[in-house]
């Protein structure tokens, strides 16, 4: 199933509390299981104004649909088509 890269442009967001981030899980969660086991939330980078997010889903229509049901911007959303580390050069 494809992986992909979300970038989510929210200013400020580095400096939500736990307790907001949390919240924001919550509510992620709650639309992935509305959406059903197609799509899965492998984890998200947050930084001082963006979050990126890695997900597995069959299409980019089901990550933008999650985004949209959730209320979470998706303003880029890239397929993963290999991933690399410093293990590749060996």
């Amino acid at each position: 199933m494809p992986k992909f890269v979300i970038e989510r442009n929210m200013p400020g967001v580095g400096n939500l509390s736990a307790g907001e981030l949390k919240g924001a899980a919550l509510k992620s969660c709650s639309v992935l299981k509305e959406l059903g086991s197609d799509i899965q939330w492998l984890h998200s980078y947050v930084t001082g104004d963006k979050i990126y997010c890695v997900y597995i889903a069959p299409s980019e229509v089901l990550i933008k649909e999650h985004a949209e049901k959730a209320g979470f911007p998706a303003d880029s959303v890239s397929e993963i088509k290999t991933i690399i580390d410093p293990t590749t050069s060996e």
